[in-house]
């Protein structure tokens, strides 16, 4: 079959593996947690999927997923249980006061529409001095993002976070992160990170809000 596209029409100006920018975001977001999660906790890994984030290696009692696509979920490996929840639509958590040890949200902060409630309730089910841990990068479904959101850049998504946290009530003074390959090389093979971190192969962005519950 004759194709009138030029020969160079579907070459790319990076031309690895389109997986590997994904995988070290995941690596990076993996040692985020390693740094602020308290070992051998129970997690809530909330707005989760098919896709776990925790390091295989990182020691843990157990995390319990939330999400609101079961087929997704079922396919985590690294969840012990799991329920489904539209936090935009009833944003109570279904456990009991000071119950984990640590809470994450991964790159799904910017589709909350009541988010200081939310945070509230992650303040309420964390136990004293336990993290809330929010990744982030510069990718989103813009149609589902909300417009405060959309209207800002990364310095501001993360004040925004902050905010959230404030907001709610729970929480100490949040901190900033920038754990992006690009800087911190967390996931990338030796022999490709003076490249990285040149710059010569592109990989995702990736922030860290970090707020600890009081007391």
């Amino acid at each position: 079959m004759t194709s009138s596209f030029p020969p160079d029409a579907f070459r790319k100006e990076d031309e690895s593996p389109d997986s590997e920018f994904y995988d070290y975001a995941i690596a990076a977001v993996g040692e985020a947690y390693r740094r602020f999660l308290p070992p051998d906790g129970e997690y809530l890994d909330l707005m989760s999927s098919w896709v776990s984030h925790f390091p295989p290696d990182m020691s843990r009692k157990r995390i319990v997923g939330h999400g609101m696509n079961e087929e997704e979920l079922k396919a985590n490996p690294a969840l012990a249980e799991y329920f489904l929840r539209d936090l935009n639509e009833d944003p109570v958590l279904p456990f009991e006061e000071d119950h984990f040890d640590g809470v994450v949200i991964c790159v799904s902060v910017q589709y909350l529409t009541r988010p200081v409630a939310v945070f509230a309730e992650i303040g309420r089910v964390l136990k004293p001095g336990c993290p809330l841990v929010v990744a982030f990068s510069n990718r989103c479904f813009p149609m589902k993002a909300v417009r405060f959101w959309t209207a800002t850049d990364d310095a501001g998504h993360a004040r925004l976070v902050s905010a959230y946290a404030e907001e709610a009530g729970a929480f100490g003074a949040a901190e900033a992160y920038d754990f992006s390959p690009r800087k911190t090389l967390f996931g990338v093979p030796e022999e490709l990170q003076a490249r990285v971190a040149a710059g010569g192969v592109y990989t995702d962005p990736l922030f860290v809000v970090v707020a600890r519950k009081k007391g």
